[in-house]
């Protein structure tokens, strides 16, 4: 069986474990009986051990409750760059080997319901714990949006980005945060409605500054190049312009040119939002 999610972009800035909006990068998993575990990967994450230990096999193994499985994966979603590639993985894996509940086992595998619920369902998204479940909504999404990711040639684990966060908040940061949340699910959901403040943040960007310190000056520089918004993606170190769609090339060409300037290795992507999430053949 055939499977492909897209990958995701969460947080948005203020929606810190809260949002996430997928986004047309892909991880296709193809699942058929073998008469042992076989593991094949292509693309992005070719590099890491084709063996038991891979995460496919892991969540495929779990799903079919034994290993004699030939899987095949195929990725264009960077690793450990804060665009879901461990969720959208772990949803492609288990969908291909059966499950009819990808986004719970994505977001058991990955931790994170909102990474799983974008790659599941597509779209923008708002995704929690309830219960010891991850439940998730769609929320609406103007179709004249588009994005470009700015994709350092640096690595930032998942791991390392939450240790850089205090383990509490002030009461008015949390407050902060609340609030521009609201204003940005307005303004995804009608970019005319979409400040430039929308994405400021208290709880996570700030704090994860000095891990990557050229990312100030690029988020900024977005926006002064025609992004209407500008965030981290996820923990980073990718960053995400949001642009309407008139602007989105202009801007994909401006960000380059500003990773030139800071002396960033890496490449500006423009995606479109992906609408479908899973897909399964």
């Amino acid at each position: 069986m055939l499977a492909r999610a897209p990958g995701s972009s969460a947080n948005l800035g203020p929606g810190f474990d809260a949002l996430a909006l997928a986004v047309a990068l892909y991880v296709e998993v193809d699942i058929e009986p073998a008469d042992r575990l076989v593991v094949h990967t292509e693309g992005e994450g070719a590099d890491y051990p084709q063996d038991a230990s891979h995460l496919a096999a892991k969540v495929a193994r779990a799903v079919a409750g034994h290993d004699r499985l030939s899987i095949r994966v195929r990725s264009e979603i960077p690793v450990g760059r804060g665009l879901g590639s461990s969720a959208a993985l772990a949803a492609a894996a288990a969908a291909a080997a059966g499950s009819s509940d990808a986004f719970a086992i994505a977001a058991r595998a990955d931790g994170h319901p909102e990474n799983a619920a974008a790659s599941a369902l597509g779209g923008l998204v708002a995704a929690t714990t309830v219960g010891g479940a991850p439940r998730a909504a769609r929320l609406p999404l103007d179709a004249d949006l588009v994005f470009v990711v700015i994709v350092p040639d640096r690595h930032l684990p998942t791991a390392q980005a939450r240790a850089a966060l205090p383990a509490e908040v002030p009461h008015r940061d949390a407050a902060f945060n609340l609030g521009h949340m609201g204003l940005l699910v307005a303004g995804l959901g009608d970019r005319r409605a979409l400040l430039a403040e929308a994405t400021d943040d208290r709880l996570h960007q700030g704090q994860r500054a000095h891990l990557f310190p050229e990312a100030a000056q690029l988020l900024r520089g977005l926006v002064e190049r025609g992004a209407l918004a500008s965030c981290w993606s996820g923990a980073g170190p990718s960053l995400l312009g949001i642009c309407d769609r008139a602007a989105g090339a202009t801007v994909r060409d401006a960000a380059e040119e500003l990773m030139a300037t800071a002396g960033v290795a890496g490449r500006a992507l423009l995606l479109e939002a992906d609408t479908r999430g899973l897909v399964v053949d």
